[in-house]
């Protein structure tokens, strides 16, 4: 029975990622294998999984990554195994889901709009320079078998920034729980209200996910016959709510923090909008697209590869923010469009994609 050790250092988060591995732990005790999770989180045993867990001591996110990374090497010289799948930052696996994205390619973004002081804060930086440490070592490990990317656009930067042979990285777009959100889905004519154009905001981190650039924008548009709804928490909350009002959208923003069920939303939303600084690949792209939402992304987010021109289009070139927001302005959500949207993902139902999932990591 071949033998597997996912390495996840915190599974306490109730997130995207956490879920994932959850279900690829799922998937491969359904395949028969034996599965070791090594994790620092305080995981409850459960059938069939050995679990593997350390607590950290420091209080510093640099040295918990630094520890983490430490305390799995050390397990696996101790515990070889058949397949080591990276779910983190870490330096020694045979088969890394690059989830998070290209540390270096998320750097040089953020360099083209900070100010001469925190660029140079990069360099010396010690998390900084230690996840592009981690970065290096793991994507030109010769122990390295496959990296499984969520988008081209995560393929191109590693290749573009790290020695990695093209042929070790394959590309698998992320699922959705397509079958799942029927009902959902079924239930939104009831559930929409007739009144302005919906936006819908969701993420955390306002600065990465490019809350200020929308809010600006949507104050710039000839027409103002809109709502936003901004889902998601973030310690200067109260910053983007003296913009909004600054910008004269009090009465256009409406500012709900963070919400467990995001599902009320989609149904409520005409059109959600992505313009995140850097996304590998945002889940709520085929969230929303599921939900039959029209979809506007930056191009810095990979989830905009799934987008087709009936459903959504991409900040980039000739189409600017406000060209882009004007257009989904002229896509209110209908039965008939909202049903191709939702379409346009069934081939990205989850399960599909976590089987798919599992199948790379025999490579």
């Amino acid at each position: 029975m071949p033998s597997i050790a996912i390495l996840k250092r915190d599974m306490v988060k109730a997130g995207g990622l956490e879920k994932h591995t959850s279900r690829i732990i799922q998937k491969f005790q359904e395949k028969n294998f034996s599965v070791t999770l090594v994790t620092a989180s305080p995981v409850l045993p459960q059938k069939n999984i050995r679990v593997l867990s350390k607590p950290l001591t420091s209080s510093l996110n640099y040295k918990k990554i630094e520890e983490f990374d430490q305390f799995s090497h050390e397990f696996l010289n101790k515990n070889p195994h058949d397949i080591v799948l990276g779910m983190d930052r870490t330096r020694f696996q045979t088969h890394i889901r690059a989830g998070g994205g290209v540390h270096a390619a998320y750097l040089d973004l953020r360099k083209k709009q900070e100010g001469f002081w925190k660029r140079c804060s990069f360099f010396i930086n010690p998390l900084h320079r230690l996840l592009l440490s981690i970065e290096k070592e793991a994507f030109e490990s010769p122990s390295l078998r496959a990296i499984i990317v969520n988008s081209n656009f995560v393929k191109e930067q590693i290749l573009h920034y790290y020695s990695t042979d093209p042929s070790k990285i394959h590309l698998l777009h992320n699922g959705v729980e397509w079958h799942e959100m029927e009902s959902a889905f079924q239930e939104w004519p009831q559930k929409k209200e007739v009144g302005p154009y919906q936006f819908l905001f969701i993420g955390h981190n306002f600065e990465r996910k490019g809350l200020k650039e929308l809010l600006v924008t949507l104050s710039e548009l000839p027409c103002k016959n809109f709502q936003l709804s901004v889902v998601g928490e973030d310690k200067h909350s109260a910053r983007y709510k003296a913009l909004a009002k600054k910008l004269g959208l009090s009465s256009k923003v409406s500012f709900w923090g963070k919400i467990d069920n995001t599902l009320p939303f989609y149904q409520r939303a005409d059109c959600l909008v992505i313009p995140s600084l850097y996304d590998p690949f945002a889940n709520v792209t085929v969230e929303a697209l599921a939900m039959g939402l029209f979809v506007v992304s930056s191009a810095t987010n990979g989830g905009k590869e799934v987008l087709t021109p009936d459903s959504g289009i991409v900040i980039e070139g000739n189409i600017s923010f406000a060209k882009a927001l004007k257009y989904a302005l002229s896509k209110p959500k209908t039965l008939a469009s909202s049903q191709k949207i939702r379409d346009s993902v069934k081939h990205l139902d989850f399960e599909v994609q976590l089987s798919k999932f599992c199948d790379l990591c025999l490579i």
